[in-house]
């Protein structure tokens, strides 16, 4: 197949590598695809996942036919090793991203396991999502490339000499390794304003990562049934964290469709306020109270200022304006357009994010976290003004971008905004309207329960007024707003059931009611199938529960990742990999399992 036109691989054949600042994706093959730089919200320098190698991507594999091969995460880190067996031989790729540099490093080793094997190495830089082609010169004594086109700059070391393709414009290379040799590629970013990044040994550099990953690991503290796999979903949350501010990203990547061939194409390299509350509990509970400390404080910043101008999700740094536009020059991923490039869901109004973050705050302060003296008067400013904006329609938990609606789910977390805060100045003594608060709360309930129900279908709906099903309805029971023995809970848990299942699996909501304002078609939602299992267990039904968590456990990929959905039909991943989200709720639902429910 033509380099210059074969397709990225499919989303589950890819792996995460990470530092904490940005990550990359690579696939069984050894192409990395994807890579954004400096940050993960930076301009990718390596877009191919999104169109071809002509839009930037970096190859390492054998040169002969690939008779097997393996890969895995060494010892519990965010370390890939990639085994490749051909007829010669047999090498080990390395991939990592060393933690803690001033800019990011990606470091890749080929080993010899056995025989003598020529491998090939393919650089394809692309800095601007793949449309800037850089200037590329040697560094003195052939030690590697430079590359640069305006305020980017990447260098490539390695003592292996590369030529250029003038009609690629590519960099090649091709070398043999024997058993017990090693041969290394560093590539180092710094702004092309700026001095050579300084050099980063490959070995060296390893040692220092494997020791970042496993001290992580040794604070580990859950024990159960499912401890590797919320271990592997913690540390892929651990990896999708900026570290200067302890904000999570959603995903690294932007455009991967959840309708293949589709333009329901997203970037999620930002972070979203709804995943607050789940982060929190995710890592106290696991035993990491200092990523959970500083996912607190990003939160007090992120949303410190107006209350009327909080937004549904922000920067990494805490940045507000995420302006979306499209990328023409990139196809999208296996033809699915178009590219997007930030994401105007920011400046939606969605009330159940008044709720996530009440819920945070609420978990925040059981679990001792440090809370700026600022919060609680921020907390009440946020709910007097959710007081006078609670009956307005919104866009909703899906970001529908069909127009705004009297979203069920909206108003159960606008009572959980109110609940949370309710209990907290209970519990805590804090100043506080709580006759008002009450009285706001319960009838917040009963318009739910009076509008947001249907008797004849006996299930809560997706917003008032209309018939339709929605998956979030599932969390009524988690969040607190109904008991699981309500019969209006099992009723909406049946009509779930019977119009959301798709193979065992659940769709958020029938996408033909054209309430989203897109085409129809996508695939089930992973993090709705997990609050499947969530529900089948709070009515009892343990061995069905345990079956679809396990089920859902066989979708993560040979190294333990999930995407955000999965497409029943073609048995793939679809969707931005990997998902915190879809991580979040495996973690959550492996904790409720240790639940005496």
């Amino acid at each position: 197949m033509d380099a210059t036109t074969e397709n990225p691989s499919a989303i589950e054949d890819y792996a995460l590598i990470g530092d904490c600042a940005s990550a990359a994706l690579i696939s069984r093959t050894g192409s990395l695809d994807w890579l954004c730089l400096p940050r993960f919200d930076s301009p990718a320098c390596f877009a191919a996942l999104l169109g071809t190698p002509e839009h930037g991507r970096w190859l390492i594999a054998p040169a002969d036919a690939v008779q097997r091969s393996e890969r895995r995460y060494r010892d519990g880190s965010m370390v890939l090793e990639t085994d490749f067996e051909t007829a010669e031989g047999a090498v080990r790729l390395i991939d990592f991203m060393p933690p803690g540099q001033e800019y990011p490093v990606v470091v890749r080793i080929v080993r010899g396991l056995r025989g003598r094997v020529t491998m090939r190495a393919h650089l394809t830089m692309r800095f601007d999502y793949g449309v800037s082609i850089p200037w590329v010169t040697r560094l003195p004594e052939g030690a590697g490339i430079s590359a640069i086109a305006g305020p980017h700059r990447v260098l490539l070391r390695s003592r292996i000499p590369l030529h250029r393709d003038g009609e690629l414009l590519a960099s090649l290379a091709t070398f043999d390794v024997a058993e017990g040799e090693s041969e290394a590629f560093v590539l180092s970013y710094a702004p092309s304003h700026l001095p050579d990044p300084p050099l980063c040994e490959a070995t060296a550099a390893l040692e220092t990562t494997q020791a970042f990953w496993s001290d992580w690991g040794a604070r580990f503290r859950y024990e159960g049934p499912h401890r590797a796999a919320v271990y592997r979903s913690l540390l892929t949350l651990k990896a999708l964290t900026f570290a200067a501010t302890g904000g999570v990203v959603a995903a690294p990547t932007t455009s991967l469709p959840e309708q293949l061939g589709g333009p329901r194409n997203w970037d999620y390299r930002f972070c979203w306020l709804r995943d607050a509350s789940l982060t929190l509990t995710a890592l106290m509970t696991a035993g990491y109270y200092d990523e959970a400390q500083t996912w607190c404080d990003w939160l007090h910043r992120a949303v410190a200022g107006s209350p009327q101008q909080i937004q549904i999700m922000y920067g990494v740094a805490g940045e507000r304006q995420l302006m979306e536009w499209e990328a023409p020059w990139l196809p999208g991923y296996q033809g699915a357009s178009p590219v997007r490039i930030g994401n105007a869901a920011a400046g939606q109004l969605q009330l159940d994010v008044y709720g996530e973050v009440m819920d945070a705050m609420h978990h925040a302060r059981a679990g001792g976290l440090k809370l700026p003296n600022s919060s609680w008067s921020m907390q009440t400013a946020m709910l007097e003004h959710l007081a006078t904006i609670w009956e307005e329609p919104d866009e909703g938990l899906w970001e529908v971008r069909g127009g705004r609606r009297h979203f069920t789910f909206s108003k159960v977390m606008a009572w959980v905004a109110f609940d949370r805060s309710i209990r907290d100045a209970e519990r805590y003594d804090l100043p506080a309207p709580l006759e008002r608060w009450r009285e706001i709360r319960g009838r917040i309930h009963a318009v739910v329960c009076e509008q947001g129900y249907d008797a004849e279908k006996g299930s809560f709906v997706q917003s008032f007024g209309n018939a339709h099903l929605d998956a979030s309805l599932l969390l009524i029971p988690l969040v607190g707003f109904l008991p699981p023995t309500d019969e209006r809970v099992r009723g909406t848990l049946a009509a779930t059931e019977r119009e959301l299942v798709e193979e065992g699996f659940v769709l958020r909501y029938r996408t033909e009611s054209g309430a989203d304002g897109l085409p129809p078609g996508e695939g089930v939602f992973l993090a709705c199938s997990f609050w499947l299992v969530d529900n089948l267990r709070l009515q009892g039904r343990q061995a069905e529960a345990d079956a679809l968590f396990e089920r859902l456990l066989s979708l993560r990929n040979d190294v333990g990742l999930l995407s955000e959905e999965y497409d029943v039909a073609a048995k793939r991943l679809v969707g931005n990999m990997p998902q915190a989200f879809s991580h979040l709720a495996l973690v959550d639902s492996a904790l409720l399992t240790e639940q005496d429910l």
